[in-house]
């Protein structure tokens, strides 16, 4: 099920004797493990000017641990916002249709009722997929033609979630490239539009980044959240890449809240971020299980 620990941290396990339990890694070899693992490199000299020439499982515990103790604003719904409305953003071919199928399923699981918008009215087929994953959850939509303007379509989507007392709003967004001025202007307007429709709308902006990318999708974390601020994020796609040490550079670039991880393609395939259990997966690899 987490197999891209292994796939990142124990690829480069190349003689039998390093898959037996051992006590410390050397710096050379950690620099190799983390490099493998897509880690920044700028991320991997900081770590290893911390450690000794000789590192013991505990001493890399801390020093991986620190990475993710930075100061962000976690945000959960309370009992006062009803619908609480996300908005999931991200370049196309992310994952953002699947993962809102994702999150409308964690929310049903948990006996609350959901109401998915079709916002990416700029490719037909956007729209055709979440109407066909909002039919196989058993969720109401909003979804209008292709080329329908997407803020009318948060509108009508917010509106609707309240007369029909929703728990959870989930808006789709275009996912075309980050650089295009014009996506970033329907962006803003689209949130503009949410906050019309429900004061304090969107509630929590997710952006979805494709764990296969590695590092490279920090630049477009970053231009999105200069766009419209980026509360949170969800990194998909980990079952298919041996780039699961990018979860480090991503904490250590974006030092955003990271809420779920998707592990494949069922609706159940995603998973709260835990970054201890991620941590001593990495050191279980490196050192042999506890």
């Amino acid at each position: 099920m987490f197999g891209f620990i292994k796939r990142a941290f124990g690829s480069s396990k190349k003689d039998e004797k390093k898959k037996i339990k051992r006590d410390k890694i050397d710096k050379e070899e950690l620099e190799d493990l983390l490099l493998e693992a897509d880690v920044n490199y700028d991320l991997i000299e900081k770590l290893l000017e911390q450690l000794p020439d000789s590192i013991n499982r505990v001493q890399l515990y801390n020093s991986l641990v620190a990475v993710f103790n930075y100061k962000a604003n976690w945000i959960y719904p309370t009992a006062e916002q009803k619908p609480f409305v996300e908005m999931i953003i991200g370049v196309n071919g992310a994952g953002k249709t699947t993962t809102i199928a994702k999150l409308a399923k964690m929310y049903k699981s948990e006996s609350k009722k959901v109401m998915l918008g079709a916002g990416d009215t700029f490719r037909a087929a956007a729209i055709e997929q979440l109407s066909r994953w909002a039919k196989r959850l058993d969720v109401p939509i909003v979804a209008t033609r292709q080329g329908h303007d997407p803020s009318a379509v948060v509108f009508d989507t917010i509106k609707s979630a309240i007369a029909k007392n929703v728990n959870n709003v989930i808006i789709d967004t275009a996912g075309r490239l980050h650089t295009q001025i014009n996506l970033s202007e329907e962006l803003k307007k689209m949130v503009r539009v949410a906050n019309k429709a429900l004061e304090g709308a969107p509630h929590r902006k997710l952006l979805i980044l494709d764990g296969t990318q590695g590092s490279s999708t920090i630049n477009q974390a970053k231009a999105f959240n200069e766009m419209i601020g980026i509360d949170g994020i969800i990194v998909t796609k980990l079952d298919g890449t041996a780039k699961g040490g990018a979860l480090l550079s991503i904490a250590n670039e974006l030092k955003m809240p990271l809420y779920y991880i998707g592990i494949g393609e069922k609706p159940e395939d995603l998973i709260k971020f835990d970054v201890k259990w991620y941590i001593n997966s990495i050191l279980n690899e490196i050192y042999g299980e506890e």
